[in-house]
């Protein structure tokens, strides 16, 4: 097996702070690329109304609509996660959900995270007792909403906006885009009002707290 070069220490140090220096150049543009999403346009759903009530979603507890799955907070991260059927899950979409961690943090942020499959919810609900998770599954068998917005029969990860009973659709990735989420903060860089941090570089008006001061243990959080 092969294996990394044996250097002294002071060699591994020059090695180490030369990556740094990449590392960092990265850190700023990843920045800069929040700051231009922050800035992105959106689509109202749901035509001149906008209420976003033309998706019937299945859940839990009966019907939905897309301004319910919002549960009252005013952004919406929706993964939809690829529904193979009861016997043959998606393992890929298993190991996204098994990393999205504890939404009390993003609670605290006004923000939602709900997964939407299209299987029954016959189906879906044994296995999300399974796998162990909290996180709002709904069933859109009986909607466009995957094809609406990007995911047709595989996966994807959109972003809404609520003002009132209007939402719009302000972000969606796909793919690999997928792949380097599974954080609170990386998360919130995907949403228009970002992680809400005066450091940010986010339009005027945006809702902004210092950094540091709103973090929590996850039974903390008063919302």
């Amino acid at each position: 097996m092969d294996r990394p070069q044996v250097v002294s220490a002071q060699d591994w140090q020059a090695a180490r702070e030369a990556l740094l220096a990449k590392e960092k150049e990265l850190t700023r543009a990843q920045d800069a690329l929040a700051a231009e999403r922050r800035r992105m346009p959106m689509v109202r759903i749901g035509g001149e109304g906008g209420a976003g009530g033309e998706y019937v979603f299945e859940g839990p507890d009966g019907q939905a609509s897309l301004l319910d799955l919002f549960e009252g907070r005013r952004q919406l991260i929706v993964y939809s996660f690829m529904w193979l059927g009861a016997d043959t899950f998606c393992s890929g979409c298993s190991m996204f959900t098994d990393n999205i961690g504890h939404l009390s943090h993003l609670h605290a942020r006004d923000t939602t995270v709900a997964l939407v499959s299209r299987g029954p919810m016959a189906e879906i609900t044994p296995f999300k007792e399974r796998m162990g998770w909290t996180i709002p599954w709904f069933s859109s068998l009986g909607n466009d909403f995957n094809d609406d917005m990007g995911a047709g029969d595989g996966f994807a990860l959109n972003v809404f906006l609520r003002d009132g009973d209007t939402v719009y659709r302000t972000y969606l990735t796909t793919g690999r885009g997928v792949e380097r989420l599974g954080s609170g903060w990386t998360f919130l860089d995907l949403t228009p009002f970002g992680r809400q941090e005066t450091w940010e570089d986010s339009p005027e008006g945006r809702p902004q707290t210092s950094p540091y001061t709103w973090w929590r243990l996850h039974d903390e959080y008063e919302v």
